[in-house]
């Protein structure tokens, strides 16, 4: 874990800073044109190029039969999971589908003078959720992003994942997934954009996944709607050194063990406590399970950045536009109006990220690598089309149609300007 000084005027120019926020992008340049090709491949050979790739990149030898999941599977492993998790699983779902049901929208029409005026609110028919498999099992995923789907009315929830296991599937049955296949990375994208002779194609892909994944909804949307362009995971942490350092550590380390492109950031105005959890980190990964992931993510990204002040370090935060933000201060919401950019915003030091990971309702599906700035977190609104809807009476006609051949005229449409002419005259 890197210590960096921030605490001066040229802080953006610093060259670690930098670094760290590309860390996505210099993948992107080294994986498209291995993406490129594995869309090429599922768009033209559907299922075959599905099992090739399966066997190339999962080591999973399936046949055509095998990449579906047959529904009796699911409700299986629902069954065969030990209680308490699976208690944990229902609690969650429930949390989280009460979040979400708050964000649901309306249709609306208006009335003035002869004119109707309205919006009319569909769900998706069927939309397709990435749910990763490879490092890690994600059931937790799978409810994040089920559950919003299902909220908003989606007719059809179609889940790709590689090697789903039984607490995946479980999560899968309790969310109210309808189909499942086995079969992940980039080929899963492309099969869920273009269709194969099995996986039905979709009007939206969600999701969080590795470099593959990310690149392939990149290269895919237009084709397919995406819910965002996301890139590795990351949290960052601001702390005034009020927090026992074992704390922050720890949180620290819950993203590092993700996977070894993982960012893991704190910003501090107190250099002791900076050393106090670079310290901690080294006396965890020692005996850390997950060693080999963490300790290259925390030794190629993880770094600790010191400023002047809480206030430099909500500009540094801003800058980030990290994923997850912890506020780790002795007075979190006095900072709080200071935050512009984050994907999702814990405050105080026992909102510990992996809570929001798993069960407080808000999604876990959130920006990452600076696209804070502009994404939001998944929701139900993801799964949501509008349509116009507009009524013009004869009196309403009279009112607005003069006004529309002015724009028309200045616009030089004729066109324009005759379809409202003609019906003036008569």
């Amino acid at each position: 874990m890197q210590i960096e000084d921030l605490r001066n005027s040229a802080w953006r120019f610093n060259s670690r800073l930098r670094f760290v926020m590309a860390r996505g992008e210099v993948m992107a340049e080294e994986y498209e044109p291995v993406v490129k090709e594995i869309i090429k491949q599922v768009r033209e050979k559907g299922d075959t190029a599905l099992l090739e790739y399966t066997k190339r990149f999962d080591g999973e030898e399936l046949t055509e039969e095998d990449l579906e999941v047959p529904y009796e599977e699911l409700e299986r492993a629902y069954e065969e999971i030990e209680p308490e998790v699976r208690t944990a699983l229902e609690i969650a779902h429930e949390r989280i589908r009460r979040f979400h049901e708050k964000q649901l929208e309306r249709s609306f029409l208006v009335e003035e003078d002869g004119i109707l005026l309205g919006m009319r609110v569909f769900p998706l028919e069927r939309v397709g959720i990435y749910v990763p498999g490879g490092k890690a099992s994600y059931p937790s995923t799978v409810l994040m992003n089920a559950v919003p789907a299902v909220v908003a009315g989606v007719e059809e929830v179609i889940m790709v994942s590689p090697k789903p296991n039984k607490y995946t599937l479980a999560s899968a049955f309790i969310a109210g997934v309808s189909r499942v296949f086995r079969v992940g990375g980039a080929q899963a994208v492309a099969a869920l954009a273009y269709g194969t002779e099995r996986v039905p194609k979709v009007d939206k892909i969600v999701g969080p996944g590795n470099i593959y994944v990310a690149l392939a909804k990149k290269l895919l949307f237009g084709v397919v709607d995406i819910d965002m362009i996301a890139g590795p995971s990351e949290v960052l942490v601001i702390s005034d050194g009020s927090v026992d350092p074992s704390w922050v550590a720890w949180d620290l380390l819950s993203q590092a063990e993700h996977d070894e492109l993982a960012g893991a950031f704190l910003i501090t105005t107190d250099p002791k406590h900076a050393q106090e959890v670079k310290l901690k980190l080294e006396e965890i990964l020692d005996n850390f399970p997950r060693k080999d992931i963490a300790k290259k993510s925390l030794e190629r990204f993880g770094t600790i950045f010191l400023v002047e002040d809480l206030e430099q370090a909500c500009e540094v935060a801003n800058y980030i536009a990290p994923e997850h933000l912890e506020l780790m201060v002795e007075e979190p919401f006095a900072l709080l109006p200071k935050i512009k950019h984050a994907g999702a915003v814990f405050v105080g030091k026992y909102t510990t990220e992996p809570l929001g990971d798993y069960l407080l309702g808000p999604n876990h599906t959130l920006p990452t690598g600076r696209t804070a700035r502009f994404f939001s977190p998944l929701g139900v609104y993801d799964f949501l089309k509008r349509s116009s809807l507009m009524y013009v009476s004869k009196e309403g006609f009279e009112k607005v149609a003069e006004y529309a051949q002015h724009i028309a005229k200045a616009e030089g449409l004729i066109a324009h300007y005759g379809a409202v002419e003609v019906r003036r005259k008569q």
